[in-house]
């Protein structure tokens, strides 16, 4: 165990010697917005000036692929073989980010430089997802150093387009099955359920938008010569929404309602915390007899994300000739994919509702996906995590969001184990993101250990 202890010292030494800042700093720099068609030059920089020199200091091989989708940015693929015999690693990240919102940060920051203040790094990217990858390669070449091998192969891929939807990603993916082949992903995106304690999750909640629209006639009429003869389109959606739910949000679609959340799977997410360093957790909201782990992590949710009639801005005394929803559904395992939209019709027209048209919108299903919590990897990601941390990782079936992970676990075939180094405090996506140093310095140590210790079994799950 000498070594280990090395190699996790080292660790340490990273995020204290300053080294981590400097790296991170270097890839926080790349402005890479996917949602800036200006960007896509800084798409391609972030694999090959960003990303392709760390993997060669490590030994790696690295191709940087034209995405199928026109559109779209490029994506990295990269390859460290010791031995055809062991077992190979997949990993994954996103090197792309959202807008960074120059204007709206604290104290004027640059989002794309990054700014130390006490414990927080401030830039775009520090907590999604530049440093959540940086780590995990961070980690590799620390036990490279300490030990001089890994003990297990290792494949890579490295996205520029998650943040919109991950275009060409399944595509690519399904082309390349042969270059990808691997045992098991190991990767990491999202926040820990609490910031000192370590998170493992297997899948995420499947997601799918679609709009809501009543549509009786052209153009708004005079409430006071058409109220009372006219039907209100505000009126009849307002209803048929009601119907989705009852007034705590319980989902009334019987098809909505999982058949996944089994005895075992609630025992495991009932006592884990939720909604750390967010908004207060509403205690008379959702199914009666679950936790709140259990409603985010375990079961369905519905909601609406939009609603509009008339105009709403400047209000007008007439009778809108229409109204629109706009309305989603974040689904686990245990759902009908295909039905959810069909279901959601007979439910309507069931509750006199026919006058309601469902619009679906062209991004489709995203898919929910998720590992038995008992498989082997999870046991040994957890166990390992602990081990390195001292305390009990938090293990999940799935994210309560939506992560490409359907890619790797059904295109792929392949067990699927995330562990996140960020925290739900985070800022991700809003001005002022940053991530927490020591959060940071665990997360690395929990990295190095784990690759350690898959190095020792031989790469295998024991």
């Amino acid at each position: 165990m000498t070594d280990r202890n090395t190699a996790l010292k080292q660790a340490e030494s990273w995020i204290t010697s300053g080294q981590f800042e400097t790296d991170l700093a270097r890839l926080v720099a790349i402005e890479s917005e996917s949602q800036r068609a200006q960007s896509r030059n800084e798409l391609d920089r972030y694999l090959s000036e960003g990303i392709a020199p760390i993997l060669a200091t490590l030994g790696f091989t690295t191709t940087i692929h034209t995405n199928p989708d026109p559109a779209a940015g490029p994506i990295l693929t990269a390859e460290r073989l010791e031995d055809p015999a062991l077992p190979t690693i997949l990993s994954y990240g996103h090197g792309d980010v959202v807008d960074g919102q120059r204007g709206r940060w604290i104290d004027g920051l640059d989002p794309f430089v990054l700014t130390r203040r006490d414990d927080r790094l401030y830039g775009r990217g520090t907590a999604d997802n530049k440093v959540q990858h940086l780590i995990n390669l961070t980690a590799l070449g620390l036990v490279l150093a300490a030990r001089g091998y890994l003990g297990f192969n290792v494949k890579l891929v490295i996205e520029t387009g998650e943040e919109v939807g991950s275009p060409g990603l399944e595509a690519f993916i399904a082309a390349n099955t042969d270059r990808l082949a691997a045992d098991v992903l190991i990767a990491s995106d999202g926040p820990r359920l609490q910031p000192d304690v370590p998170t493992v999750f297997t899948g995420s909640r499947g997601a799918i938008n679609f709009g809501l629209s009543v549509d009786l006639r052209d153009g708004a009429n005079h409430s006071g010569n058409w109220g009372g003869l006219l039907a209100d389109p505000a009126m009849i959606l307002s209803h048929a929404l009601a119907s989705i739910t009852d007034a705590r949000g319980r989902i009334q679609v019987p098809e909505w309602r999982p058949d996944s959340l089994t005895p075992e799977i609630s025992a495991m997410l009932r006592d884990l915390p939720v909604g750390g360093g967010g908004p207060e957790i509403a205690g008379d909201w959702g199914e009666v007899d679950q936790s709140s782990a259990e409603r985010v992590f375990g079961w369905n949710s519905f909601t609406i994300l939009a609603l509009k009639s008339g105009v709403p801005e400047e209000p007008q005394n007439a009778i809108a000739g229409s109204a629109f929803a706009a309305c989603q559904l974040r689904f686990v395992v245990g759902t009908d994919e295909p039905d959810i939209l069909p279901s959601l019709k007979r439910h309507l027209d069931a509750h006199g509702f026919s006058a309601v048209k469902i619009v679906s919108e062209r991004e489709g299903i995203a898919p929910a996906t998720r590992l038995d919590p008992n498989n082997p990897w999870a046991r040994f990601a957890a166990k390992s995590l602990g081990a390195t941390s001292g305390v009990n990782a938090h293990v999940l079936p799935n994210l309560g969001g939506f992560i490409p992970n359907h890619v790797f676990s059904r295109t792929l075939n392949l067990p699927t184990i995330w562990i996140p180094h960020s925290y739900s405090g985070c800022s991700q996506h809003a001005p002022n993101e940053h991530v927490l140093i020591p959060v940071s310095q665990d997360a690395v140590r929990c990295m190095t250990g784990l690759f350690w210790d898959l190095g020792e079994a031989d790469g295998q799950p024991v």
